[in-house]
C-alpha cells in the first residue's frame, strides 16, 4: 500500500534564509513518529506543507486517494460564541459525516477527551464557550476535534506544551491505541520515549536534512550517536584527503605539469566537500548559568497552614512547607490545581487567605511568568539592555551584542523587534533577562514550553549548578525528575503533599484516585472467587503446540543469522569507502536499525519459547 503522506525533495526559504532543502518525507500506516529538531529547523513549516497549508518552495506532497489528514496546531483558538458541541459539529459536518452517525461519534469523542455533559469536577461542560477554556483544555478540544473526523494521519505541533501530566497521559494514552498513523513535534522525551515507534531529527548537520530512527526517543538517540561517530571518521579522513591535496597543488605549476587536469578539479571538489560538512556540523549551543548570592541563611521561605481563596473559591487548603537554601521543588499537578497560585504568594504578589508566610530579611527572588510578560514592540536590543548597550553580567560590563550570542542571537537580530521571534527565541530573551539577577531563590513557571532539546539540556546543567533555591513548576517529566530533590503535590482539590521525587507522587495519586475502583474490584474479584470454588482446578502450563515446537527446533539457527547480520551491520559502518559517502552511510545506518531489530525480536521469541517449553 502506498504511503499517506509522501513529501518528496520539498524546500522551504523565508527570504534568503533557507528553513530546509530537499526534505523526502513519507508517512505509513501505523508509524508514530516524533518530529524533533532545534529552533528554527523548520518542523512547524514542515508540518503545515505536509498537511497542505503551507506551498513549499519546491517538491511536491502526495496525499493517497481519498486520505483524510488531521492537523492540530501549536495554539489552538476558537471565535468567540463557539461552545465546545458547536466546535465539534462544524468538524462533523466540514468531514461531511452522515447525520446519523454524528452525535454518538461527538460523544465518544469528547467523552474520552474529558468533556461531559454535566460539567464534574475532573471535566468541562459540552456547552462550554470554547475561547473561554484553559489553554490545556482548549488543546484537548483542537485533538478531540481532529479525532472525531476519523483521520488517516494526525499531525500535531507541540501538543504538550499546554496539557498537564494528567492531559499529557492522556494523550500518551490516545495515541497508542490509535487506528490512525500520527506525526507529532515535540521536545518532551517522556513524550517521545512513550508514543513514538519512530524518530525523525530535521537539522542542518545531516546530509539529506534529516535523520529518521525506527523505535523509540532511546532508540534514536543510539542511533544519533552512530550516526555522529561515522560522520566524524568521514569528516577527519576527508580532511587528510585535502591536506594531501593541497601540499600537492602547493607544489607550483612546475611540479603538476604533468598531472591530469582532472585531480585539481577533484582537489577542488574535495575542499569545497569538507567546507560544506564543516559547515554543516558546526554547532552553537546558548550559555545560560544562572547567578546565585552568597545568601547563608538556610530557611528562606515557610508556608505555615496556608490557604488561599480566589474568587470566592479555595485554591490552596493547610499547605505547610518550607523552601531551605539548596532545595531544588518541583511543583506538581493538575491545571488550576494551584501551582502559579503557590509561586504568586511565595514572591509576595498575592496575600494568603489563613495561615502565614515568612520570608527571610532581604531575599532576592526571581520570577519566570508562564505568561512571559515582555512588551513585543521592544527591539532585542532594548529588551535585554533597556537603558544602554551594555548590560551587567556576573559583575562585569558586556556589550549587549555579545551578551545575546551567548544565546544564539546574531547582530542582524538586534534592532528586530521581539513579536518577530519564535517561541523559543522569546524564552531564551526571558532566560537572558532572569540570568542578569542575583536570586537566593529563582522561581520558573513553566520554562520549557518551545525550548528545543538541546537548549532543554543547558538549562537542566544550569539549575543543577545553580546554589541558590529553585522552585520548578514543569510539565517536562524529564527535568522534573533530573532537577527536582523535592516535590510539592497538589491533588486538585487544594491538597498538597510532599514526596521525595515525581514517581513516589504519582503512586499516591494512583493510589488516591483508584482507591474507589480498587476497592470495588476487589469485591468483584471476591465475588467471582466465590462462584468459580467449585471449579474444576486450572490445567498447568501448555507445552508447545505442533507449529510451535517446529520453531523452536530451528530458532537457534535463526538466532546465528541475526547476530551475523548485526555483526556485519557493525563492520560496514567501520568500512572508510562507507563513512565518506553520505548515501552509503546513510544506508548502513537503516541496516543497523533493521539489524537490530531483528536481532532483539529473534532474542525476545526464543526467550519466549523456551519459558512456554519449561
Amino acid at each position: 500500500m502506498p504511503p499517506i503522506l509522501n513529501a518528496q525533495g520539498v524546500s522551504k526559504r523565508f527570504g534568503a534564509t533557507p528553513l530546509f532543502e530537499k526534505i523526502s518525507f513519507a508517512v505509513n500506516e501505523g508509524d508514530r513518529i516524533g518530529l524533533i529538531g532545534p529552533n528554527g529547523a523548520g518542523k512547524s513549516t514542515l508540518l503545515a506543507v505536509l498537511a497542505g497549508e503551507v506551498e513549499p518552495d519546491s517538491g511536491e506532497v502526495s496525499v493517497r486517494r481519498r486520505a483524510r489528514i488531521g492537523y492540530v496546531r501549536q495554539i489552538s483558538e476558537y471565535a468567540a460564541g463557539m461552545t465546545v458541541r458547536s466546535v465539534m459539529e462544524a468538524a462533523l459536518e466540514r468531514a461531511s459525516v452522515p447525520a446519523n452517525e454524528r452525535e454518538q461519534r461527538l460523544r465518544e469523542t469528547l467523552g474520552r477527551a474529558g468533556f461531559a455533559d454535566d460539567g464534574t469536577d475532573t471535566s468541562i461542560r459540552m456547552d462550554a464557550e470554547a475561547a473561554s477554556l484553559s489553554g490545556g483544555w482548549r488543546k484537548r478540544l483542537a485533538i478531540a476535534e481532529a479525532m472525531v473526523t476519523e483521520p488517516d494521519v494526525l499531525l500535531l505541533d507541540e501538543p504538550t506544551n499546554h496539557l498537564d501530566l494528567e492531559g499529557i497521559e492522556w494523550l500518551e494514552g490516545v495515541l497508542r491505541s490509535a487506528r490512525f498513523a500520527c506525526v507529532v513535534v515535540s521536545h518532551d522525551r517522556y513524550f517521545l520515549e512513550n508514543v513514538a515507534s519512530e524518530v525523525v531529527e530535521l537539522s542542518r548537520v545531516y546530509a539529506e536534512g534529516v535523520l529518521r530512527v525506527r523505535g523509540t526517543y532511546s532508540k534514536f538517540l543510539e542511533g544519533r550517536e552512530l550516526y555522529v561517530e561515522a560522520q566524524s571518521k568521514m569528516q577527519e579522513g576527508l580532511r587528510n584527503r585535502v591536506k594531501t591535496e593541497i601540499e600537492w597543488l602547493r607544489r607550483g605549476p612546475k611540479a603538476r605539469a604533468t598531472k591530469a587536469k582532472a585531480r585539481i578539479d577533484n582537489a577542488h571538489e574535495l575542499i569545497g566537500k569538507l567546507a560544506d560538512v564543516d559547515s554543516r556540523t558546526r554547532t552553537s549551543s546558548a550559555g545560560i548559568e544562572f547567578n546565585a548570592t552568597e545568601r547563608q541563611t538556610k530557611r528562606l521561605i515557610e508556608f505555615e497552614d496556608v490557604s488561599i481563596s480566589l474568587g470566592g473559591r479555595e485554591i490552596v487548603g493547610g499547605v505547610s512547607f518550607n523552601v531551605t537554601n539548596g532545595m531544588k521543588l518541583g511543583l506538581v499537578g493538575p491545571n488550576g490545581s494551584g501551582k502559579t497560585t503557590i509561586l504568586r504568594a511565595m514572591s509576595g504578589e498575592i496575600p494568603a487567605t489563613k495561615g502565614t508566610i515568612k520570608r527571610a530579611n532581604g531575599l532576592r527572588i526571581v520570577y519566570f511568568s508562564q505568561l512571559r510578560e515582555i512588551d513585543p514592540t521592544l527591539t532585542l536590543r532594548r529588551a535585554l539592555a533597556p537603558d544602554s548597550d551594555s548590560v551587567v553580567y556576573q559583575d562585569r560590563v558586556v556589550h549587549v551584542a555579545s551578551y545575546a550570542a551567548k544565546f544564539l542571537f546574531t547582530g542582524d537580530q538586534l534592532n528586530q523587534p521581539v513579536e518577530r521571534l519564535s517561541g523559543g527565541e522569546r524564552g531564551r530573551v526571558l532566560i537572558a533577562r532572569l540570568m542578569l539577577q542575583p536570586a537566593d531563590v529563582l522561581m520558573l513557571d513553566e520554562p520549557t514550553n518551545d525550548l528545543d532539546i538541546p537548549t532543554l539540556e543547558i538549562l537542566e546543567e544550569a539549575l543543577l549548578e545553580f546554589k541558590g533555591a529553585l522552585v520548578l513548576v514543569t510539565h517536562d517529566r524529564y527535568m522534573l525528575d533530573r532537577v527536582s530533590n523535592i516535590v510539592l503535590g497538589l491533588d486538585g482539590h487544594a491538597h498538597a503533599r510532599v514526596f521525595a521525587d515525581y514517581s513516589q507522587w504519582e503512586e499516591w495519586k494512583g493510589v488516591e484516585q483508584g482507591y474507589v475502583a480498587n476497592q470495588q474490584a476487589a469485591a468483584n474479584s471476591s465475588q467471582r472467587a466465590s462462584a468459580t470454588s467449585s471449579a474444576p482446578p486450572t490445567p498447568g502450563k501448555k507445552k508447545l503446540s505442533y507449529l510451535e515446537q517446529r520453531e523452536f527446533d530451528g530458532i537457534e539457527e535463526r538466532v546465528d543469522k541475526a547476530d551475523a547480520r548485526m555483526a556485519a551491520a557493525h563492520d560496514r559502518l567501520d568500512d572508510n569507502a562507507v563513512v565518506t559517502d553520505p548515501a552509503a552511510l546513510t544506508e548502513a545506518l537503516a541496516e543497523m536499525e533493521a539489524a537490530q531489530a531483528e536481532h532483539d525480536a529473534v532474542y525476545q521469541r526464543w526467550a519466549e519459547l523456551t519459558e512456554k517449553a519449561g
